[in-house]
């Protein structure tokens, strides 16, 4: 390990204390983009914690909370009697190439990859069985949605004679203040540096998926994605023309290095991730192949597809940011929506590009749905700026890790003479591997027995037809007694199999 560096941290770290970002957070933002720009190289030596606060004028806890979530990240690293150190594992970025302030906005009116255009589209801009009980794939409780809030702040809306215009043709591109208010939102959430003619408003995430793959794929372009992945993504790059190429899925995410060995041998249109948690396996995609998938994107002029399906759920510290949040060459797509968040009924998502992706699949968009749900987008502003958005983000991450923890407690006591799987970080399902000595065909079909409901189709999990025999399992949308009769009921199902 190197001796200390001699960045100036005190005049190049500035807190903005009335931000709603806590300070160890801000902290930790600004020390990750000085790594990944390159200020600070892989085994250099940070300041103490009682050294750093003094400069910064911040509590010592402030500083360690911040470094608790940097070792927590894998970004740094702590030996014991030898102090902090920037992790070793990370690749060294030349300083040189870059050119951006880490401060100012992202400015990419042209992408730094190929796509399709289609110049004739362009425009004058003008249930369940209720005594069935049901392990779903992962998604969010219906019952938790704010009902109240969104009738309340609906019926305003329909009220006033100012929303009259909401009931006519609108932009295509989405209700202007939702965007200009997801702008706010994801700049302070997601550390992204957008402005409002980046964002497409979509309805979900499955949309904003769909019209990239349009846009990206066709005549057989390849688009890489984990050997395991989910499935409707890859219905829709097929649907789209693609060839997809698999890549390999650890604990750390898709290996980066088998998609640079791709990349060397034929071109790459895209490389798709969920990088937040990997879906179907729930793995975080961590910090150096985070990088070195930017690297390669800028070198081999690729898009990344990054579909943020379930970012607000990180139970064991803060989400890691997204790879958008260093896009500065214009490479990432950026996906996400209010689905996981609200309800599933609430189709309202978001699509985040360089300005020149953005107005073609506007474009592409008109011909499909020619506009979203205006009132509904109002609905979503309104909540955004009244926050009611974060409270129940905040309320649900609670209810959500609280069923993890009871759902994994159960499977680990009750069933893991039969299955295998490792506790989730974040998200609203498990990974469940079963003992190869069973088969999940015959499971479901004794479940379906105790009107236990599986999800049939699991077999859509192994892409690659590898046999891994996992599934994932739920646990969202059950409450705790729920949780309970399910593994109580799939304990029965085991036992009456041996």
């Amino acid at each position: 390990m190197s001796s200390p560096v001699l960045f100036p941290f005190k005049s190049n770290i500035v807190l903005d204390r009335t931000s709603q970002r806590h300070l160890y957070l801000q902290l930790c933002d600004q020390i990750i983009g000085f790594i990944k720009s390159g200020k600070l190289a892989p085994s250099i030596k940070l300041p103490g914690s009682r050294k750093l606060s003094e400069d910064l004028n911040i509590h010592r806890k402030t500083v360690v909370a911040a470094y608790e979530e940097l070792i927590a990240q894998g970004w740094i690293e702590s030996l014991p009697a030898k102090g902090t150190f920037i992790s070793n594992d990370l690749p060294i970025i030349d300083p040189k190439k870059i050119t951006h302030n880490s401060s100012s906005k992202f400015t990419n009116d042209r992408a730094a990859f190929s796509f399709d255009k289609r110049p004739h589209l362009v425009r004058e801009a003008v249930e369940k069985d209720g005594c069935t009980l049901k392990i779903d794939d992962g998604v969010p409780d219906h019952r938790l949605a704010p009902i109240d809030d969104i009738a309340r702040i609906y019926r305003a809306i329909t009220k006033k004679n100012h929303y009259q215009q909401l009931f006519a043709y609108g932009d295509v591109q989405g209700n202007t203040q939702l965007r200009q208010a997801l702008v706010l939102y994801l700049n302070e959430t997601r550390g992204l540096k957008i402005s409002e003619d980046r964002i497409l408003i979509t309805r979900g995430s499955q949309m904003g998926i769909y019209l990239t793959s349009q846009l990206l794929l066709s005549d057989k372009k390849i688009i890489i994605t984990g050997n395991t992945n989910y499935m409707t993504a890859d219905n829709t790059f097929t649907d789209a023309g693609g060839i997809i190429k698999r890549v390999a899925v650890d604990s750390m995410g898709i290996n980066t290095n088998e998609v640079e060995t791709l990349c060397k041998q034929t071109k790459i249109s895209a490389v798709y991730v969920t990088s937040h948690h990997h879906h179907p396996t729930t793995v975080t995609l961590s910090a150096e192949r985070r990088m070195h998938l930017l690297a390669l994107a800028r070198t081999y002029s690729f898009a990344i597809i990054e579909d943020d399906y379930d970012y607000d759920f990180h139970y064991n510290n803060a989400p890691i940011l997204p790879l958008a949040s260093n896009d500065y060459d214009g490479n990432v797509i950026y996906i996400g929506g209010f689905t996981k968040i609200i309800a599933p009924a609430l189709r309202i998502g978001y699509m985040i590009a360089p300005k020149d992706v953005i107005d073609e699949a506007a474009r592409l968009r008109r011909i499909i749905d020619r506009q979203g749900d205006t009132i509904l987008e109002q609905t979503i502003t309104r909540m955004l700026t009244n926050g009611d958005v974060q409270r129940h983000s905040t309320k649900v991450l609670k209810i959500y890790r609280q069923r993890r923890d009871l759902f994994c407690t159960l499977l680990r006591e009750k069933l893991s003479n039969y299955l295998d799987f490792e506790i989730p970080k974040g998200g609203m399902a498990v990974w469940v591997r079963l003992r190869k000595e069973y088969s999940w065909d015959l499971v479901i079909t004794k479940a379906a027995t105790l009107k236990l409901h599986i999800n049939p189709e699991w077999k859509r999990y192994d892409n690659d037809t590898s046999g891994h025999n996992g599934i994932r399992m739920g646990f969202a949308s059950l409450n705790q007694e729920e949780i309970v009769d399910a593994i109580d009921r799939l304990l029965l199902v085991m036992k009456s199999l041996k």
